[in-house]
């Protein structure tokens, strides 16, 4: 068998559906596991990692709450809650870490395709292709039709 194991990384906005679809069409069609994951990045990150205040009770909430919409988010697919994950830290490295935890052999992650100016400072499908433990697809997003 071609892949076994899928994980599915996902920011849980509408958008990434196309994603999950992509993802989920594969794995049936390879009768392979699919896994999703969320990654929660600290606030701190967001702010230079220079804040003069106390995060940890914002961090908390933004974790229930991706809990929540990763739950629901789920359903729609009918995973159970075994194939859920929800991480905390830097996108990239979690998605590493977590394929490689759960023997995955395919990441699945969505792309803008960026270019220029943007393509130079990265994006997160970009950023999980390198040292990534597996294979690695990137479906593309914001497609016009």
């Amino acid at each position: 068998m071609l892949y076994k194991h899928v994980l599915v990384a996902v920011d849980l906005i509408e958008e990434c559906r196309a994603v999950a679809d992509h993802a989920l069409q594969l794995a049936k069609a390879l009768d392979a596991k699919l896994s999703l994951l969320h990654v929660v990045e600290p606030l701190a990150m967001a702010y230079g990692g220079d804040v003069p205040m106390d995060l940890s009770m914002l961090q908390q909430q933004q974790f229930e709450q991706a809990k929540e919409r990763m739950q629901l988010f789920a359903a729609d697919y009918g995973l159970p809650e075994e194939q859920l994950q929800i991480a905390f830290g830097h996108p990239r490295q979690e998605i590493h870490r977590v394929a490689t935890e759960q023997d995955c052999d395919l990441i699945v992650v969505g792309s803008h395709g960026r270019h220029g100016l943007a393509l130079l400072l990265g994006s997160t499908a970009n950023d999980v292709l390198h040292g990534a433990p597996c294979d690695v697809i990137a479906v593309r997003l914001g497609k016009k039709g």
